[in-house]
């Protein structure tokens, strides 16, 4: 539980500290969510659907060396095979307590600075759901930076190589390449993928003065993503300032940003009941002398391709050992 809300006084008896000193409360400037817009809900699990949800996929065919027929043969058969992904739901939530006495006679409203924080706190906590999973070793596929014009790839999961430089546009236009020609991702949208990368990162496209501004590419009617910044390769990015969800500071001597770019069917969401906030006005009890307001939800995040096959995998994530 934290702290209980307290009033400090300007002597041991006597008035409340003084209100008049500003006429306005100042908070600390409310994230938002950048991973979690780019997750995909489930629509098959919610109540009463047990606690877990299992994604079965049918493996891609193999290409035959021919597919021609001679006229005495029978058409060959291939096997079909199955992967699979489980998701467990989870619960979380925060809450915060204040006394009635605050309550009434407070200038700044201690409910409404509670509700206020608890929004911000869980938008960082379902951010940081998300981007673990994006970022988590599910994602199979890992671009290194160890060059100005390219890199290593390791498809584990875990990178195995330490980067040496920031991201550059030849860094994105070789992962381009390997998503469309190599791993066959299809676009997250109409003919783009989407990129979200850390401060750092995005700073090495920016020093390259290739981004592309979005309005220049947008046309009327299209959607602008959160945080959207530019495209590069047809790779719409969008800035994350949040370091728990991507680090500014990887590889030799920090040099690195990390960043992750994906397509369509990259990360699922499970959910019973979405983050939202919850209020006790009775909160244990004392005939309503104490209240607590809380956020609380039901949901989860999950890869939806565990693996680095062509075909199959949506995600490579731009990463340091």
């Amino acid at each position: 539980m934290g702290a209980t809300f307290t009033w400090t006084y300007d002597a041991t008896s006597g008035v409340y500290k003084n209100h008049q000193l500003s006429g306005q409360l100042l908070k600390v400037a409310a994230r938002e969510w950048k991973f979690v817009q780019f997750t995909e809900k489930e629509k098959a699990f919610g109540a009463h659907k047990g606690e877990s949800i299992t994604l079965v996929y049918y493996k891609p065919l193999s290409d035959p060396t021919t597919s021609q027929l001679t006229e005495d043969i029978r058409i060959p058969i291939d096997q079909l095979t199955m992967g699979k992904q489980t998701i467990t739901i989870k619960e979380w939530g925060r809450g915060v307590e204040f006394t009635s006495l605050a309550d009434d006679l407070s200038v700044f409203s201690p409910r409404d600075g509670a509700q206020k924080g608890l929004v911000d706190q869980m938008k960082q906590a379902m951010d940081v759901a998300a981007s673990d999973q994006f970022m988590g070793t599910d994602a199979k596929v890992c671009f290194i930076p160890t060059s100005l014009t390219g890199g290593t790839w390791d498809t584990d999961g875990t990178p195995s190589t330490t980067a040496t430089v920031n991201i550059t546009k030849n860094h994105i236009s070789a992962i381009r390449d390997y998503m469309a020609k190599d791993l066959h991702i299809p676009f997250y949208s109409g003919d783009t993928w989407v990129g979200l990368l850390s401060t750092k990162a995005l700073r090495g496209l920016k020093d390259d003065k290739v981004l592309e501004s979005w309005n220049m590419y947008l046309q009327k009617g299209d959607f602008l993503y959160r945080g959207e910044v530019g495209m590069v390769e047809n790779v719409r990015f969008v800035e994350v300032t949040n370091d728990a969800a991507l680090s500014n500071s990887i590889g030799s001597g920090n040099i690195l940003g990390e960043g992750v770019i994906f397509g369509e069917d990259a990360v699922a969401r499970i959910e019973v009941e979405f983050p939202h906030l919850r209020a006790d006005m009775n909160y244990q009890g004392d005939f309503g002398r104490r209240k607590a307001v809380a956020w609380y939800g039901t949901v989860a995040f999950g890869v939806k391709f565990p693996t680095a096959t062509d075909r199959e995998a949506r995600i490579v994530k731009i990463v340091s050992q």
